[in-house]
């Protein structure tokens, strides 16, 4: 196949180490994180660190994927855990990285600003390195749909190009749709710069009852990072139009980030959540029949 629209024809890597230092959404840990370039063959893997020590090698993989309060988790055989990868997984899709190791020292990759943009900047900064090898792309060939309901529901369906369409509402705020084509300048532009977001009087009893289970829920949230609302308004106002539904997509993609390659099909999402993402992905691993590996021609 010829370059998909807006993607590069090769696989590619940093063309340096990255470093970012931050604190979790979740457990308010301080984290250092570091993104070192890997070679062809290697993807997207995460290496718990401690004192200089490696603890775990967690693949950055559908199969490891473990359901948590409000972010994405993966997880080893051993109870290694690494917890909030979408935003992360989801700028380094985007910015063509196909093949690298994250080295954190704490369970939780840090929240920055909330959004992915911090990590599309600093791997603008380190720039891609091309590895002279095809570029593939996860090709839909057959339609499959995953609900709870009616009123949650996701889809995917062959298409030309990567594509996203998700509906979501919230009260105060209405019904909000965001739809197109998924490609590095897209992300870059409409969808990156989008945060995680949430009422003030939701997060303070998340954050009790999580003591209360022994679960870190929401103890680094602050309005420095997320988009914070108070009644029906943004302490500090929104960055984009509809931020809450492009935050959605945002969080879908680096979830579907986990079948290890940018898709060339149409994902249509009511209501999408970390949960039905993930049913997404799980739904077409067990139908190999409805996709193919589709590679670049150089």
């Amino acid at each position: 196949m010829t370059a998909a629209h807006g993607w590069a024809a090769d696989q590619g890597t940093l063309a340096r180490e990255l470093r970012l230092s931050g604190h979790g959404l979740h457990t308010g840990q301080r984290v250092n994180v570091r993104v070192l370039p890997e070679d062809v063959g290697h993807g997207i893997v995460f290496r718990r660190m401690r004192g200089g020590r490696q603890l775990a090698v967690l693949p950055a993989s559908a199969s490891l994927r473990l359901a948590q309060p409000l972010c994405t988790a993966l997880q080893d055989a051993d109870g290694w855990r690494v917890r909030t990868v979408e935003h992360l997984l989801a700028a380094l899709l985007a910015a063509q990285i196909d093949h690298a190791t994250v080295e954190i020292d704490a369970e939780e990759v840090p929240i920055l600003d909330g959004s992915a943009q911090p990590w599309l900047q600093a791997i603008e900064a380190c720039g891609r390195l091309p590895l002279g090898v095809p570029k593939r792309f996860l090709r839909i060939l057959d339609t499959i749909t995953v609900e709870d309901d009616p009123m949650h529901c996701t889809t995917v369906a062959p298409a030309d190009h990567y594509e996203v369409s998700v509906t979501n509402d919230l009260k105060g705020f209405g019904e909000m749709t965001w739809q197109g084509v998924i490609d590095p300048a897209s992300f870059a532009n409409d969808i990156a710069p989008s945060r995680s977001y949430g009422r003030l009087r939701w997060a303070l009893p998340a954050i009790f009852f999580g003591y209360l289970r022994g679960t870190p829920i929401l103890r680094g949230a602050r309005p420095s990072c997320t988009a914070t609302i108070v009644g029906t308004n943004v302490i500090g106002g929104m960055r984009l139009p509809m931020e809450f539904v492009r935050h959605r997509v945002l969080d879908l993609i680096g979830d579907l980030a986990l079948l290890g390659a940018p898709l060339q099909g149409k994902v249509t999402a009511l209501r999408p959540s970390h949960e039905m993402n993930y049913r997404l992905c799980a739904a077409l691993l067990d139908r190999p029949s409805a996709w193919e590996w589709a590679t670049t021609t150089l």
